[in-house]
Formats: structure tokens, C-alpha cells, sequence
């Protein structure tokens, strides 16, 4: 059976070539290359470990992106039907036939899961089985097919130990797939991540471990997340001074900090095909900031003017300041949604989300370090340059936020 990808990938490559031209004009070419979709060509797996209502089971349900995992399954075993069926299904946006075709063809999913995702107790792997049938959920405005499990571990009380590797780089579909375990086995609960370059878990595994991968996934998830990196280089696009930059980034950060920690804490959250469709819509806004100015004929290489308000800013600025901060609690939530952690809280799941937080910090002071000071010193060697830099950047990140906008209401992949 010839290979086959999802459907699910949807921006245009005319559209991402002009997004790494721009990049590459302010020296970060690299970021050009990120996957091709809103939060790149790559996946996560949402499992969740509890203790089992009798003695030496537990309970595990996975979360698998259904499109993904009806195409892997189909590919690794073989099953020509499974994939024509269920890629019907998901082009029809049929849930409940979603479903029915998974459960139709139960055996070779859980063959495919068992190959790459053990629960081990001691050592010795628990035997898994499926328990109920398949439901369909949504994370991020993407179908996924909830699994749930029973693994029989013997006695039990002996260390646990997680492995996972779903949806692998050789299987051609995506890249960097990350799994996301949370655990809750009375005496211990936490959260971890796993992916190919740490494949495995143990419960026993140290807190500083733990909370750098989540640092590490956070980094990831802005760095790869070309929405959000858009938005960044948009604000960098549209800011003429380090402090209106520093301040476009202080607001951005806590606003965004704000809604990260209520919706991953299930305080507050939006739907997806909410949340979506309004980042989009705030690259566009925050893109086209800049635009505005160019056509009003304010040249970017006129000299600082003296303070006109509060930290140096004046009316326009301070209205600008307010869209990011408000645009900024919608990223929040975004960035949440990586996670998809819904367990209670917890004082080890509040220092993951801190952590996950701070990696995002990271990257976004990088990127503002790299970029602003390489644009400042364009506009000084080379106004003219610098406005066709600043004004075809803008233009072409504008463009990306409508384009995305359109697809996430309409639902068009």
C-alpha cells in the first residue's frame, strides 16, 4: 500500500515562501523553514495513567489526532479499507462516523498502539486492552480519537515506567510528535513529556528532568508555532523604538501569561474554532499596525520626538499597546491548548506550566534580540531599505493572518 499523508495540512506554499523571504531580510531565514501548518507539521499525544478500579490495573486513555492516527494505522498494518473508510469520514467531518470506523476496525489501531505505546511496571510490560469504545474530541480545532484502556500489571507497587513512540519521523507524516502524560497514581501525580529524544518515563524520574522537558516544549512551541512567531515579528515590524517594543512585549507576556495558567487549569478557556480564528485575525491587525503609519507618510527614520505621555508613549501607542495586551489573552489560551492538561490543580502541574511558560519566554526575548537590533541598524544605514523591509514584512504577515482567519471560520483546509 503505497504511503500516504494527511489532508489536514493547509497553508499555501506560495504564502510561506513569501513569509521566508521576509524572515531571511531580517536574518532569520532559519525560521522561514518552520512546518507548514499553524503550529507546524508535527503532532501531540495526550495520555493520561491512573490507578485502575481493581488491584494491579490501571486506567490509560490516549488522545491520538484521528486523521493521523487512521493513516498510520492503515500504513503499518496493512489495512487498505481502514484508511479509505476513515478518510472519508474525516472529510466529511462526521464524528460519529469517525467513531464507528475506528471501531470497525479496533484490532489493528490497538496493534498499531500496543507496537509504540507500553506501560511497564517493574520491568515487566502490562498487558493492554481496550475498554469501551472510541469517542471523538477536538484540540486545537483538530479531531482527535479518545482511547481508553485497561492495563493489567500484576501485583502492582513496583516503579512505573511510560513509553511511547507514536507517530514516529519514519513514518513520514510528521515530525517531532510529542506525547503528553499525565499521572495520578495516588501517592504520585505529575506530568511529563515524552518524545524521540527521551522515549521513556519513570515515575521515579527527578523533578529538574521533568520540568526541563516542559521548558524544552514550551521553547518548541513558539518556535515552531509560526502563528505565534508571526504575531512577534509583526510587533518587532511595527515598533520604531526599543521601548515600544519592550513594552508591546511586556503586555504580550502577561496578558497571554494570564489566560495560559486559567485555561490549562480549566478556570477559563474558549472553544478552538473560537480562539483560532482570533489569533489569526491578530496578526492581521497587528501587522497591518505599521501599514497604516507607511500610508499616512510618517517616515520610520524620523527622529525620536520628545515624550508626549505616560513611559514616553503617546495616544496611537498606547492604543496599540491595549490590542496586544487584549490579543495577547487569546495567545494565552492558545499556548494552553498545547498542553491539553485537564487535571486537577496541582503544585507539580503549576511548576510544568511555569516552566512551559518560561521556555516560551525564551524564545520570544531571543528572537526580539536577534531581529529589533539587525532592523534598528537597517534603518540607520539604510532608511529607504528598511521601510521596503518593514513595509513587505508587514504586508506579507497581514496577509497570512487573513488567509488563516478565512480557513479557521469557514473550516477550509
Amino acid at each position: 500500500m503505497t504511503s500516504r499523508r494527511p489532508h489536514r495540512r493547509h497553508i499555501t506554499g506560495l504564502l510561506a515562501g513569501a513569509a521566508a523571504v521576509g524572515a531571511a531580510m531580517l536574518g532569520i531565514g532559519g525560521l522561514g523553514a518552520a512546518p507548514a501548518s499553524a503550529h507546524g507539521i508535527s503532532s501531540v499525544v495526550y495520555a493520561d495513567v491512573a490507578e485502575g478500579s481493581a488491584p494491579g490495573h490501571l486506567d490509560v486513555e490516549l488522545q491520538l489526532e484521528y486523521d493521523l492516527f487512521v493513516v498510520s494505522a492503515a500504513d503499518a498494518e496493512q489495512v487498505d479499507p481502514l484508511f479509505q473508510e476513515g478518510t472519508e469520514a474525516w472529510e466529511y467531518g462526521d464524528a460519529a462516523e469517525q467513531a464507528t470506523t475506528l471501531d470497525a476496525y479496533a484490532d489493528t489501531a490497538l496493534a498499531y498502539v500496543a507496537d509504540r505505546f507500553t506501560v511497564s511496571s517493574g520491568g515487566a510490560a502490562c498487558a493492554l486492552s481496550q475498554d469501551g469504545g472510541y469517542e471523538i474530541t477536538e484540540q486545537q480545532g483538530v479531531p482527535y480519537a479518545v482511547l481508553s484502556l485497561d492495563a493489567a500489571c500484576g501485583e502492582g507497587g513496583a516503579e512505573l515506567t511510560v513509553t511511547s513512540s507514536l507517530f514516529p519521523d519514519d513514518e513520514l507524516y510528521v515530525r517531532g510528535t510529542e506525547t503528553i502524560l499525565t499521572y495520578d497514581l495516588g501517592d504520585e501525580s505529575g506530568s511529563a513529556v515524552i518524545d524521540a529524544d527521551n522515549p521513556e518515563f519513570s515515575v521515579g524520574q527527578s523533578a529538574g528532568t521533568r520540568l526541563w522537558e516542559f521548558f524544552v516544549l514550551g521553547a518548541e512551541h513558539l518556535l515552531f508555532g509560526i502563528d505565534h512567531v508571526l504575531f512577534l515579528l509583526a510587533l518587532i515590524a511595527g515598533s520604531r523604538r526599543l521601548r515600544e517594543i519592550v513594552l508591546a512585549a511586556t503586555a504580550f507576556t502577561i496578558a497571554h501569561s494570564i489566560t495560559f495558567i486559567l485555561a490549562a487549569l480549566q478556570v477559563f478557556t474558549l472553544p478552538a474554532a473560537v480562539i483560532e480564528p482570533i489569533i489569526a485575525l491578530s496578526i492581521a491587525i497587528v501587522a497591518a499596525w505599521p501599514l497604516v503609519r507607511l500610508w499616512r507618510r510618517r517616515s520610520d527614520t524620523e527622529e525620536e520626538a520628545p515624550p508626549r505621555g505616560p513611559l514616553g508613549m503617546d495616544r496611537a501607542g498606547w492604543i496599540r499597546l491595549g490590542v496586544v495586551f487584549v490579543f495577547g489573552l487569546i495567545h494565552g489560551m492558545g499556548f494552553a491548548s498545547a498542553l491539553g492538561i485537564d487535571e486537577a490543580w496541582s503544585w507539580s502541574l503549576l511548576w510544568s506550566l511555569l516552566v512551559f511558560n518560561v521556555g516560551i519566554e525564551a524564545v520570544q526575548v531571543a528572537i526580539i534580540l536577534v531581529v529589533f537590533p539587525l532592523l534598528v541598524l537597517l534603518r540607520r544605514r539604510a532608511p529607504s531599505v528598511a521601510r521596503w523591509v518593514s513595509g513587505l514584512l508587514s504586508a506579507g504577515v497581514a496577509l497570512f493572518g487573513v488567509v488563516w482567519f478565512v480557513q479557521r471560520v469557514f473550516g477550509w483546509e
